[in-house]
């Protein structure tokens, strides 16, 4: 494994995502008292089944729904030098949006066979809850993402939480302040990630989600080539493409 893979091998990935109800009251009841056996004993005394589903579900996989994906590589061009090309993939049918993933990955690893996932927390979040929901949605994993069984230092992918860790496996931080500490422009000027959900069922306004995951993708972007000590990109430089 290449543990300093060039900038223009990486895939910049950041999902969004939300419970797959609503709220509590709209699950089928075998799948409420599935919630609460999941959850019932990491969560506060006295929280209630509804308080809990609303602020976890959506990081479950089990529970939860993919509504967006955004992705970002480097180019150089010739005028403009480097440029970071951001194409995000959302909608309200998952299975389609992780079939249009899928097919995105296919081609790019059959175009670049050195190309690896880069983001934040891809680790531990993003890379297994989409593993999770292609599987629940019978759809077979795509080569890049067959991890299952797989040590470690076999995986491909540049995490940015790893990174800043430098071996410290008890830290932890959000990508939030991790680009405040760098002196990155930060993603968080409309929405975070606590209020997606608000977002997608209360205002049914997925474009403004949408926007907001580019955004972390172009945070990623810019904390990969801090840590190569590489200028940041300008909005001159960050195209996103239909």
């Amino acid at each position: 494994m290449n543990n300093n893979p060039s900038i223009y091998d990486l895939l910049m990935i950041d999902i969004e995502t939300v419970p797959q109800y609503p709220d509590y009251a709209q699950l089928p009841d075998t799948w409420k008292d599935l919630w609460w056996q999941k959850i019932s004993k990491t969560v506060p005394e006295n929280t209630t089944p509804q308080e809990s589903y609303t602020q976890k579900a959506g990081i479950l996989a089990e529970f939860g729904k993919v509504i967006c994906i955004s992705t970002g590589f480097f180019t150089h061009d010739e005028n403009k030098g480097l440029t970071l090309r951001i194409k995000s993939i959302f909608g309200h049918d998952e299975k389609e949006v992780l079939a249009s993933f899928t097919e995105l990955i296919d081609k790019l690893h059959k175009h670049n066979k050195n190309f690896e996932f880069a983001g934040h927390n891809i680790r531990e979040f993003d890379i297994p809850y989409l593993c999770r929901r292609m599987l629940i949605n019978h759809m077979q994993l795509p080569n890049c993402m067959q991890l299952q069984g797989a040590k470690p230092w076999d995986v491909k992918m540049v995490d940015t939480l790893q990174w800043w860790k430098f071996g410290d496996y008890k830290n932890y931080i959000s990508l939030n302040l991790l680009a405040n500490v760098l002196d990155i422009p930060t993603s968080k000027t409309d929405i975070d990630g606590s209020k997606v959900q608000q977002v997608y069922y209360q205002e049914n306004n997925l474009p403004r989600i949408v926007e907001y995951c580019q955004r972390d993708v172009v945070v990623v972007a810019n904390v990969v080539l801090r840590f190569r000590h590489m200028p940041l990109l300008n909005s001159d430089n960050i195209i996103v493409v239909a």
